[in-house]
């Protein structure tokens, strides 16, 4: 599918000094930081375990820290105990994590290099005489349900002498209670021998696969603090593979690791995790004894398991969800196994996934291999099997988003929306399954207001709907991203019949919300889009052209299912969009305006981005090479600000426009965002929200971190399968 969407040509003089194009091999090539050299570029934050909005480990790069310098944390930034010692001729490196950073001061350690890819991120660290490689994997495999749905990623921590000898080495392993909770709740711990299905076993062999199972005393279903999960459990495997001795212990954190590092092994005992019996967090660790070797390695899963998932609002009433890979697996017993066992596989899978994305558009590759994994940490995918009329046999999956760091919606529709372009890349069902359970609950006339809903539940995993009708109101906005993501599912889906019973299915309610627009879109009143913390603005350019476009795609919906009338969408959607032009311009006729009403100001034109995407031909070349000429003009040094008001950027609606534009500009907007991935400040998971002067910083007080609308930095691709279909369905014709 590659194509040569980001072929670059040569930038004439623009007056902004900040709108220069940086050097290439400067942005693309490996960045060195403090002794430590980032390829394909350095990331604000490193992702190692994503797998969920509850399996999501990161490591910040934050003043030249990595992943032994400073503890790792959850999405929000709450450290959490993860910890990795490599022993080598008895002397004690950490490799992981910074628990250790209070203890004896004789621990050594040094980060040469991180590499990642989009399933993976690899950190080399020299130990002594040996090299250390810790490879975090967290496979994207969008077409495998089973392994996508699985919340589980891999750590596989390798040595090799850097002499030639032999050393005699072990590796020690250990998470604390500080991954499931942050409330000091007493846990409980299940310790498992997953070859044997026993709880202990005397004999370990090298195929044993042990995991700590630990979860807190007093669950609180579907709850939150903090952002973790009140229910389910923490998991931490691993086997002996090719060490000659493994062995286990749980304890007081402290207590734990102090004894390590001065005995080197570990006692084969569970102690107490309870709070009344120790001082601090409880850990969990493993020791693998290798003996006198050149190299060796150790594989460990860890990931955060909660079955049921989603509590789910339907004419049956609170469904309880549980997650995809139930189907797939009897159980966690015989998940984890499987999961562990499949690591090669997944590593060849993932790696091939990631290749084609390589293959597809290498240009602005650094930018999509950080992105696919935030992207699928924001979901969580499930079946159906207790809604009514479903079987086994029929029942698809649905997926739920969180709105990770916004404010915690589930499904909010103008989340998933600027996601879609990942989605018709890497797997066109998935954004059919986001949308069906908002499909379905507004179907059940549960939802009693004429436009879309925002959301299906105020706070993830909680999809019970707004009974009232008092989900945050953007009318327009929902509308809009409802009709033209319904339109895109039919024309990614590549199943002609499938496609029309889609459409056909939800055909009254996609009416009603066109409905809505031809009264509503042309002169949006005062309201609120998408970019909400902006505030309410009447007659948003932007958002007018979003409601156009989304008539045209009513209008062409309308055809394929063979309804009447279908003429007078297309009619309203052409008539709506001269006037829009004749409002939208500014009088200088350099670029559109923010709102009809305010001269000289300007905005990121981005919701013209489905209409080339979907082929729909309401806005003209003209325009796009218009707002293609005036971006460099106020591009900054981090990006494209998103309009006027402010010099804050929205890195997926930058893409979304660059997308749009001429290939000069494309490289402008792009190659800022890499610097900004470089150079920038802010150390959370890639922010899609950030400030294109200064330091690149946070914008205000707002954290925007580690969510899923990042989809949209894959904008190009989608394009590109756009016009593979399209050239697929000539040549068929």
């Amino acid at each position: 599918m590659r194509a040569n969407l980001l072929t670059w040509t040569a930038i004439p003089l623009i007056p902004h000094a900040w709108a220069r194009i940086l050097s290439e091999e400067a942005l693309l090539g490996p960045i060195e930081g403090l002794n430590i050299t980032y390829s394909p570029a350095r990331p604000p934050s490193i992702p190692l375990a994503v797998r969920s909005p509850y399996a999501s480990i990161w490591s910040s790069t934050a003043e030249g820290n990595s992943i032994n310098s400073k503890p790792v944390t959850f999405w929000n930034g709450e450290e959490v105990g993860w910890e990795g010692v490599i022993v080598v001729d008895g002397i004690s490196y950490e490799y992981l994590g910074a628990g250790f950073r209070d203890l004896p001061a004789h621990l050594r350690r040094l980060v040469s290099d991180v590499v990642y890819d989009s399933s993976s991120s690899v950190c080399t660290l020299t130990a002594g005489p040996v090299e250390v490689k810790a490879s975090f994997l967290s496979p994207v495999l969008p077409n495998d349900l089973c392994r996508t749905s699985v919340p589980l990623s891999y750590l596989n921590t390798s040595w090799t002498s850097l002499d030639g000898h032999s050393h005699n080495v072990k590796l020690y392993a250990d998470v604390s209670s500080t991954m499931l909770t942050r409330d000091k709740d007493d846990v409980t711990v299940n310790f498992f021998d997953h070859r044997n299905q026993s709880s202990i076993h005397s004999h370990i062999r090298p195929s044993t696969l042990l995991s700590w199972q630990f979860s807190t005393l007093k669950p609180l279903k579907y709850g939150e603090s903090s952002e973790f999960a009140r229910w389910g459990s923490l998991v931490h495997a691993t086997s002996a593979g090719n060490a000659s001795e493994l062995k286990y212990q749980s304890g007081g954190v402290l207590e734990l690791r102090t004894s390590y590092l001065s005995n080197h092994s570990l006692s084969n005992t569970q102690g107490s995790t309870l709070r009344k019996d120790i001082p601090n967090d409880a850990a969990f660790a493993f020791s693998h004894n290798f003996g006198s070797k050149r190299s060796g390695s150790a594989l460990y899963t860890i990931g955060s398991i909660q079955d049921p998932i989603i509590s789910y609002v339907s004419s049956a009433g609170l469904a309880d969800l549980h997650p995809w890979w139930t189907k797939c697996y009897n159980g966690s017993y015989e998940m984890i196994p499987a999961h562990y066992d499949e690591y090669h596989e997944a590593l060849k899978n993932s790696s091939e996934w990631d290749s084609t994305l390589r293959a597809d558009i290498d240009n602005y590759y650094a930018i999509l291999a950080l992105s696919a994994r935030q992207v699928m940490g924001g979901y969580v995918l499930t079946d159906r099997m207790h809604l009514p009329n479903e079987t086994e046999e029929s029942s698809e999956p649905m997926l739920f988003q969180k709105e990770i760091s916004s404010n915690g919606n589930v499904n909010t529709v103008d989340v998933i929306f600027p996601a879609m372009p990942f989605f018709l890349y890497a797997n066109p069902m998935l954004l059919k399954w986001v949308m069906d359970p908002l499909f379905l609950y507004q179907e059940s006339n549960y939802y009693p207001n004429a436009h879309s809903i925002h959301d299906i539940g105020s706070h993830f995993p909680n999809a019970t709907g707004h009974l009232d009708g008092a989900d945050e109101s953007m009318t327009v906005e929902e509308c809009g991203n409802m009709i033209i993501m319904a339109y895109a599912v039919f024309k990614f889906m590549n199943d002609s019949s499938k496609g029309f019973e889609y459409l056909d299915q939800h055909f009254t309610s996609l009416e009603r919300w066109a409905g809505f627009l031809e009264q509503n879109a042309l002169i949006p009143q005062s309201q609120l889009s998408t970019d909400d913390f902006a505030g309410h603005l009447a007659n948003q350019t932007d958002l007018a052209i979003k409601g156009i476009i989304a008539l045209k795609a009513m209008a062409n919906i309308c055809e394929v299912i063979e309804e009447v009338n279908c003429h007078e969408w297309n009619e309203t959607a052409g008539r709506y969009y001269l006037q829009w032009e004749e409002m939208a311009i500014d009088p200088t006729g350099r670029h559109t305006q923010l709102s009809y009403q305010h001269r000289g100001s300007w905005g990121t034109l981005y919701n013209t981005y489905p209409d080339k995407l979907l082929g729909l031909g309401v806005v003209p070349q003209w325009i796009h090479d218009l707002q293609s000429a005036w971006y460099p003009y106020v591009s900054q040094t981090f990006g494209l600000p998103l309009d006027s008001r402010s010099m804050q950027a929205k890195s997926d609606w930058e893409l979304w426009a660059a997308a749009t534009c001429q290939p000069s500009t494309r490289r402008l907007i792009v190659n800022s965002l890499v610097y900004w991935l470089n150079n920038t400040e802010f150390h959370v998971p890639f922010s899609d929200r950030f400030q294109t002067t200064g330091y690149g910083g946070r914008p205000g007080d707002a954290d925007f971190m580690a969510r899923p609308v990042v989809g949209g930095h894959f904008s190009f691709l989608a394009l590109l399968k756009a016009e593979e279909l399209k050239r697929s369905s000539s040549e068929v014709l």
